[in-house]
This record gives structure tokens, sequence and C-alpha cells, in this order.
């Protein structure tokens, strides 16, 4: 703070750092720069104030930590993955919840993986503002991500999703010849400086970028596999700078079992389950995890949500079991007795067991979590 003399000798603080010719500090600062770059806490553009919901309310709840989240806007995230697990599938729900909040969505897809059919199965229906660009290259993709910013209209919000990064060529890869050796690293210095340039505009700007990218097995790193984590098994390739540019990292992980896939009445394949784990996360939920299904055949497409939450309360003391026989405690102290195969039929037909439902969730995976109340090992795979 500025201080000066008064007439008494003593010392008196000016408030506000205001002096040399008046006006703030920030708005001095401001000036210089002819545009806003300085901000108190509650202008702060940093802050994340709205949240593009993944289309899983356990995953939202373990994004948002302190609230229901999703994938941050304003923010740079990324969803990485074993080949299979749903990645493009849980970005498509994305880029859906993402046009209902009035965003324009702008899908750069490298794999040539996402069909009209696809997403229209999933409900999204043919929307101006969801355009599907085909990159020829990396550098192209972040000179359209730049030249939309610039241009945009200040109403304007973006979602900007990559499909993938593991699979988009850099400019010199197309110039040159098969060999791996001709252009090492230069994804990773392409990122990094595509990262040093739009991170601060993706953010003033209030539009997201969403990051798919493949994980890849970590060789040599001689430990026994039995106690590897997420982060000793895979790596992602891009390098370092998109790591650390990262606000949220949603890893994915598929299971083999039997029972982790979905059968049709036939007994044919329509879904399979996803072990969902944050990796990294701004917010506070690093190393949560959540398991959810997803459909992606037969007659829909989609994230069995209502399902999972059944998994999420398994350890709340208002859901109790009695051999296959289950009871939902209310908060007034009635009961309700079920099985676990009428849980989404009570869900879909019984408000009040599905308000119960909602208000245990975010007991258990919101409210406890913050707390630090039970176990740990309720919200991590403690090994």
């Amino acid at each position: 703070m500025a201080r000066k003399k008064n007439t008494a000798g003593k010392i008196s603080v000016i408030k506000g750092g205001r002096n040399r010719g008046g006006g703030s500090v920030a708005d001095r600062i401001n000036k210089r720069h002819g545009k806003t770059v300085a901000h108190t806490l509650k202008s702060n553009p940093a802050n994340v104030t709205q949240w593009i919901s993944t289309g899983s309310r356990w995953l939202d709840s373990i994004t948002g930590v302190t609230r229901i989240g999703g994938i941050p806007v304003g923010r740079i995230s990324e969803i990485a993955g074993l080949e299979g697990t749903g990645k493009s599938f849980i970005a498509a729900q994305i880029a859906n919840n993402a046009l209902s909040m009035g965003m324009i969505v702008l899908y750069f897809d490298s794999e040539a993986s996402i069909s009209s059919d696809f997403v229209e199965r999933m409900g999204m229906t043919d929307n101006e503002n969801f355009v599907i660009v085909r990159p020829p290259h990396l550098e192209a993709m972040f000179e359209d991500i730049e030249a939309e910013l610039v241009g945009r209209h200040p109403d304007d919000q973006y979602l900007f999703i990559l499909d993938s990064l593991a699979m988009i060529p850099c400019k010199s890869d197309l110039e040159t010849d098969f060999d791996p050796t001709s252009t090492v690293a230069v994804k990773a210095r392409v990122t990094a400086k595509g990262m040093s340039k739009l991170v601060n505009d993706l953010n003033e700007t209030n539009s997201t970028l969403l990051v798919l990218n493949q994980l890849k097995t970590n060789i040599g790193h001689g430990k026994n596999p039995k106690y590897l984590t997420m982060k000793d098994k895979y790596n992602t390739p891009g390098g370092k700078a998109m790591a650390y540019a990262y606000s949220l990292r949603i890893w994915l992980e598929g299971r083999q079992a039997k029972d982790s896939f979905v059968y049709d009445d036939k007994g044919f394949r329509i879904g399979s389950e996803v072990k969902v784990t944050l990796l990294k996360s701004r917010f506070g939920g690093d190393g949560r995890k959540c398991v959810f299904k997803i459909l992606w055949a037969g007659d829909s497409v989609s994230i069995q949500d209502e399902e999972s939450w059944f998994d999420a309360l398994k350890t709340s003391p208002h859901l109790k079991q009695a051999g296959a026989w289950y009871t939902l405690v209310y908060a007034d102290g009635k009961e309700k007795k079920f099985q676990a195969k009428q849980w989404v039929k009570l869900i879909n037909d019984d408000p009040a067991f599905k308000a119960r439902a909602i208000e245990l969730m975010d007991e258990e995976v919101i409210r406890k979590f913050n707390d630090r109340e039970g176990s740990a090992a309720d919200f991590y795979d403690i090994e």
C-alpha cells in the first residue's frame, strides 16, 4: 500500500493503492495494456462459474468436488483412455450438452470417426452450431481456434473438441517420409507453442478446449504390475505442455470381465463398463474414481447414468441390504424395499424415490468427501 506523511509527521495509509494521479493499480495496468489484463478476485476470469455435464452424474460430482461439475468452462481438459473405452462417445455427450447451453461446438475429427448416424442416435439433431472439422494438421487446428476466438461475437461461447491428439499429424509429418525419426518431438513443440498462445484467450473468452487422447503403455517401468498406478502404467502423446495446461485429466479404462458388459435379451453385447480416474484436477479431486456403463448398440445409445447411482450409494447407511432385497431410507425415516433390478424403474416412476437418490448422491459423493467423513477407501481405490 502507498504511504504518505500527514501534517503531523505521522504515516497514513492510502487504501486501495490510489496514487499517482488517481485510479487503482488494476486500472493503471489495464490502461497501459489497452485491454483488461488485471482483475480483482471477484472479476478474475480464471474462476470457473460454468460446467458442461459429461452425461454421468457420478463423474460430474467428483469433478466439481464441492458441487455438480463436469467439464470446466474456460479451461482445457483431457479425456484419455485405452482403445474402445468410450472417449469419443463421452465427448459427443459433452458436445450435445454444450449445445443445449447455447454454445458453439467445433469438433476437430482427425480420426474421421464421428458419423452423423452416431451423434443422431445419441439425441443430437442437425444444428448449425455443431460443426465437424477435418483439420489437415495440428497447426491448422490451432489457427482455426485462434481465428474463431479473435472474430467471435462477444456473446459467443465455444467448445472446441480435438479427437484425437494422438492421431492428428503435424504439418512437417505430412511433408516428410514415413521414417518416425524424421520428425522427432515435433508435436510436443507445436503443442507447447499452441498452448502458450491460446490458454489465456480461451479463458478470457469463456471458451473451452477438450482434448481426447490415447493411453499408451509405459514399457520398462521395472515395477510389479500389481502395484502400478495409472500414471505408472500409461502415458499420453503430445508432450508435457499439454499436461501442464490441463485443468482436468480424465482417464478411462475398460474391463474385460463378463459382468462388465451389457447384453440384450438374446445375449448380444450392446454395452460395456468404464472405470474413470481423475489423474489431475485443479479443483481438488485428484485420484478419485467412478464406474458406469455405456450403451453403444441396440435401441439406446447412452450412458447408464441412473444405474451407476446404485453403485455409488452402496456405502451409504441409508441404503441397506438384506440378501436380494435393499431398503432405501428416506429423511423422515420411511423406508422403501426393492430388488436391484427394480432400481431404474423406481427412479423413472417414483419422483420421491428419485429425489432421495439424488439427495444421497450429493451426500455420499460430494459432502462427505469435502468434510473428510468416513473412510478414504470410499472415494479412492487404495492399493
